[in-house]
Parts: C-alpha cells; sequence; structure tokens
C-alpha cells in the first residue's frame, strides 16, 4: 500500500535531492523568505521614491520602511494565496497593506502606490539574484586563485593529453588546470556583465498609474526622475524603458549562471576521468566519511565532482525553458512570465552550490605527477607517435612514413613491445633512429609542445583583464 503523506506537515526544501546546493550559501539566498524579503525592499523603496519626488508623505515612506520586515508577514499563507492570482504580489501588497495599517492606517493608503505585481516581484527577482551572485562571485574568485596556484605549481608536470577516451600526445597539468581558469574567469566575465536594472511601468509599461498621482509633474521628466529614485533607493540601474516584455535582464541571468555551471561541469569531469583507479592522477579531498559506499567499504567516492557535474547536466534545461519564455505576448504573458520563476531559481541554486563545493574541489585537490609521468609510457612510447611520423616523413614520404607507424603501433599495442624496439628492427627507419642527436625521440618529456609558453601565458590573464585570446 502506497504510504499515506496527509499527515506531513509542509515544510522549506532543504534540498534532500540536491546535493549540489544543500546546506550552501546560496539556499538561504534565494529562498521563498528571501523572495518575500526582496518584495518588501522593493515596496518600501517605491514609497522612498516617491517620497523624494513629492508624491508620497515621507512620513508614509518611514512607516512603510520600517514594516518591510519579512518576519511580520505569513510566508506559507502567502504561498497558499497566490493561487488565487497566479502571482504571490496580490496577496502579498494585500497582507503588506494591513500590517502598514496597523501601525499608522493613514500611511497604509500609500502602499503600493500606482504600482503593479510585475514591478515588485521583476525587481525583488533582481535583487535576489544580484544578492545570490555576489555569494557565487566570491566562490569563483577563490577557484580562480587556487586554480592560479595549481597552473603555475604544475606548470611542467608531465601527463598523458586524452582524445576521444585514449592517450593522444603528451601535455602538462599545469595547462589544463590554467585552461579550466580560463573558463572560469570568462564565467566571472560574464557575471561581471550582467546588468542589474529595476522594472518599473504600471500595469502595461506605461506607468500611467504613478502619473496619477502626480498630476502636477510633466510626465517624461517624472518617470525618469521616478526610475532612477527607485533604482537609487535600491541601488540597481535605471533601466531607459520598462522590460517587462522585454526579459533580457532575466535571460541574462539565467544563460551567465547555466554557463557558470557548464564551466565548473568541465573541470569536475576532467576530475572524475583523472580519479578513475586506473588513472589515479589526481584525487578529491576526502575528509573521513565523505563519499562512502553504502555498500562497498573500500570506496571513496568523488562526490564533489559528482555534485557539480550534475549541476552542469541540469542548468543547459533550465536556460532553455527561461529563453523560451522571451516571445512574451502584449503587455504581460499569460503563463511565460511565471515560468521563469522557478528555473531561475534553480539556476541560482545549481550555480551557487556548484561555485561552493568548487572551492573545495580544487583547493584541496591532490596531484599525483608520478602517477601521471608513469601513464604517459602505457603504450610504450605510441604517445609519441606523432613526432615519429613527423621525423620519417622526409626519409620515407609522408604517406610510407604513416603507413609504417601504423604497422608499428599495432604490433605494439599487441604484443606489448616498446614503439622504439619495433622501429628500429625496420631497415627504413633504423638510420634515422640510429641519429645521436635524436636520442630523446621516444621521451614524452621531449613532446609536450609549448605547454609551458601556454600556460604562462594564460596565467597572464587576470580577472579584471576580459583578454580571452
Amino acid at each position: 500500500m502506497p504510504t499515506d503523506l496527509t499527515g506531513l506537515a509542509p515544510v522549506a526544501d532543504p534540498g534532500l535531492l540536491a546535493p549540489v546546493w544543500a546546506d550552501t550559501p546560496v539556499v538561504a539566498a534565494v529562498s521563498d523568505g528571501a523572495w518575500l524579503q526582496a518584495m518588501l525592499d522593493a515596496e518600501a523603496a517605491l514609497s522612498r521614491a516617491q517620497a523624494r519626488l513629492g508624491t508620497v508623505p515621507a512620513a508614509a515612506a518611514r512607516v512603510i520602511s520600517e514594516a518591510a520586515r519579512a518576519d511580520r508577514l505569513d510566508l506559507a499563507a502567502l504561498a497558499r494565496q497566490a493561487r488565487e492570482s497566479a502571482n504571490p504580489v496580490v496577496a502579498f501588497v494585500r497582507e503588506f497593506t494591513a500590517v502598514v495599517a496597523s501601525e499608522d492606517a493613514a500611511a497604509a493608503r500609500y502602499v503600493h502606490r500606482g504600482s503593479t505585481s510585475q514591478d515588485i516581484l521583476d525587481t525583488a527577482t533582481v535583487l535576489v539574484a544580484r544578492r545570490a551572485l555576489t555569494l557565487i562571485h566570491a566562490d569563483l574568485e577563490r577557484v580562480e586563485e587556487a586554480l592560479a596556484v595549481l597552473a603555475a605549481r604544475h606548470r611542467d608536470t608531465l601527463m598523458a593529453g586524452r582524445t576521444l577516451a585514449l592517450h593522444a600526445v603528451p601535455t602538462t597539468f599545469g595547462l589544463k588546470a590554467a585552461g579550466w581558469r580560463h573558463l572560469v574567469l570568462d564565467a566571472l566575465d560574464k557575471a561581471d556583465q550582467l546588468r542589474f536594472p529595476v522594472q518599473l511601468g504600471g500595469a502595461a509599461g506605461t506607468l500611467a498609474g504613478y502619473l496619477e498621482f502626480a498630476p502636477d509633474t510633466e510626465p517624461a521628466g517624472y518617470v525618469q526622475e521616478l526610475t532612477e529614485a527607485f533604482a537609487a533607493e535600491l541601488g540597481l540601474t535605471a533601466p531607459l524603458v520598462p522590460w517587462h516584455v522585454l526579459r533580457t535582464p532575466v535571460v541574462d541571468l539565467a544563460t551567465a549562471a547555466a554557463f557558470l555551471c557548464g564551466a565548473l561541469g568541465k573541470i569536475a569531469v576532467d576530475v572524475l576521468s583523472l580519479t578513475r583507479t586506473e588513472v589515479g592522477e589526481v584525487h578529491e579531498p576526502a575528509p573521513s566519511g565523505r563519499g562512502a559506499s553504502s555498500a562497498m567499504p573500500h570506496k571513496r567516492n568523488p562526490v564533489l565532482a559528482t555534485a557539480i557535474r550534475s549541476a552542469a547536466l541540469q542548468a543547459p534545461q533550465l536556460a532553455a525553458t527561461v529563453l523560451g519564455c522571451l516571445p512574451s505576448e502584449d503587455e504581460r504573458s499569460a503563463g511565460a512570465w511565471h515560468a521563469e520563476w522557478e528555473p531561475l531559481r534553480a539556476l541560482l541554486r545549481l550555480a551557487g552550490g556548484a561555485a561552493h563545493q568548487a572551492v573545495e574541489l580544487v583547493s584541496q585537490l591532490s596531484v599525483d605527477p608520478e602517477r601521471m609521468r608513469a601513464n604517459t609510457r602505457l603504450t610504450g612510447g605510441q604517445i609519441v607517435s606523432e613526432r615519429i611520423a613527423v621525423v620519417l616523413a622526409p626519409l620515407l614520404g609522408k604517406a610510407q612514413a604513416r603507413e609504417l607507424l601504423n604497422e608499428a603501433s599495432a604490433r605494439s599495442a599487441r604484443t606489448g613491445e616498446p614503439l622504439a624496439d619495433i622501429l628500429r628492427q625496420d631497415s627504413r627507419a633504423s638510420a634515422v633512429l640510429a641519429d645521436a642527436r635524436l636520442t630523446d625521440l621516444f621521451e614524452p618529456e621531449a613532446y609536450t609542445g609549448a605547454a609551458g609558453a601556454l600556460t604562462d601565458r594564460a596565467l597572464s590573464r587576470t580577472p579584471c583583464s576580459g583578454d580571452r585570446r
């Protein structure tokens, strides 16, 4: 029989099925309570902005601002009432007005004066996103700093480059870490380029409701001054026009968060590949009890990289939902606006959780240079076959050199003989390979190309330079 769940009290989602963000700082920053407080902040700021311009009494604005505390409202009741209007603002305004009225009946007249639901909720969304991104940005900076240290420390640490899951040519771990850092800097740049504008348009984007309470003003001047005052009160920017159906700010937030998750996901998937038992080149930090298997005592699973990768896999679809809401009909959409809220919050949670876990992953990542070096020798010299082909081509011709290397590599893979020994047995190649100047021809260390120089070049990019060359 199915379990009866009717007696369970509704509780806030603590992230039982979301280990990537559970118990990380971003959870509180994007909670229902945070959104409620942001709506209150928007209402209070709007009253102060109108007071600046003389259309709301200063005393009323003070009462409204002092009453704008989330603990004075019943969050669960507001959530239930939101079903009656398909958005949380209608019930919120009614309940908040009652709170203000309990302090000052006259001041209650000025709550939400001339405004509309979307002005408050969109502005609250921007506030929540900015506050969450402040946390995320700080974690990303720590990730970047840790990766810079890894890249510099392992500038010349030899490892196998891998393409399509197989050994390709040698590279260095420093270059890999520098590449990870480059992606993180791209994510930081995208976050730094985000705009955080207030939304102020009234019922259909004309600000008519606000103007109705300012009859003795010049309309164009007043709406500009009101928008700028509203933005100044909240520390946000003033848009040129209302963006109630021009959803660029929300789409930019969603795509930046999704890119961030993907950038960190690249690091995570590389760590997962390199930490395999048979590879063993890097290892996550593993405090006592972390990564334990419920069945296998020997297991210490790479849980940080796993959680981060899970964020990267979820984020694109969530961002696509927000992008799908961009064609918003008329002056307010029936459904498209509403469909943005949860995906955007989910993206902020994922980005915040991934960034927070990435700090620990990269700052405490254990690197095994000896295992990396040993792994470059697993194929008996085949890892430098590209170089051998270039050396043999002038003597044998490009096609014949390639044919010879194909045959020799297949034999090496089949028998385990070193590629050098097989080639020295071939009269076509032996004369070239006997040249004393080519003694390091089969050494992986001698074929890392410009890896060191590229690492240096990547590390020359600073967090604020924006140089993506």
